[in-house]
């Protein structure tokens, strides 16, 4: 069973499933060597991908080439469907800090052969996170500078505001095609700055001014 936890209340919540964006900050996709989109790009994580901060990360045997990627996710509080934009902020429980870690090296082959991303994004423990901040204020969650290190060096620097797709955009789309349920994570895309990591090395990130985490990789 897979949930995430309130940092106040420490209740746990039942994730369903795990919604990710990519490319959402315009900066990554040209690092990516791709354009940005006129809708957004949806992929999926099971919810055994979630890793909790006692935990360390454990680098994959399958790959050789680890990334992060530091996101804001946004988890869901009412269940919904085709939900109006300006009602998103009414099926949100709150927020949390995510690392969407990538298999880089299977990730370009999938991209090569038109494969789906299914191993590359969503294998065990592909996304250490943080605990949840309720709240549903949209204006707060659109304005916080979220960042991360690696080994003490500063790897990613960004904003939420810069996001292409604003949370109740994101909210709105994904309902038209996926009934978003309480529990459910959407993870809104991450900015510049994705680079390796290895075994050994100490990943830290933060997000506004509650949420920080810290996780060693072995």
């Amino acid at each position: 069973m897979a949930f995430v936890i309130d940092i106040e209340t420490k209740e746990k919540i039942l994730v369903t499933k795990i919604i990710c964006v990519g490319r959402n900050y315009a900066a990554h996709a040209e690092e990516m060597g791709t354009e940005a989109r006129s809708e957004p790009l949806l992929f999926f994580k099971p919810p055994t991908a979630l890793l909790h901060q006692s935990n360390p990360i454990v680098y994959p045997p399958f790959t050789s080439n680890l990334h992060h990627e530091v996101e804001l996710g946004i988890v869901m509080g009412v269940t919904g469907k085709d939900i109006k934009r300006e009602k998103s902020s009414e099926h949100i429980y709150g927020y949390l800090l995510a690392l969407d870690l990538t298999l880089r090296d299977k990730q370009a082959e999938a991209k090569k052969e038109g494969a789906p991303w299914a191993i590359c994004k969503g294998f065990d423990g592909s996304l250490p996170i943080s605990m949840v901040v309720r709240t549903n204020d949209l204006k707060a969650m659109q304005s916080m500078d979220i960042k991360l290190w690696v080994n003490e060096q500063l790897r990613q620097s960004a904003n939420t505001n810069q996001m292409i797709f604003p949370i109740e955009e994101l909210i709105s789309y994904i309902s038209r095609f996926f009934t978003l349920e309480r529990g459910d994570i959407i993870l809104t895309g991450t900015p510049e700055g994705v680079s390796p990591i290895r075994s050994g090395d100490v990943i830290e990130a933060e997000l506004g001014t509650r949420l920080k985490i810290k996780f060693s990789v072995r």
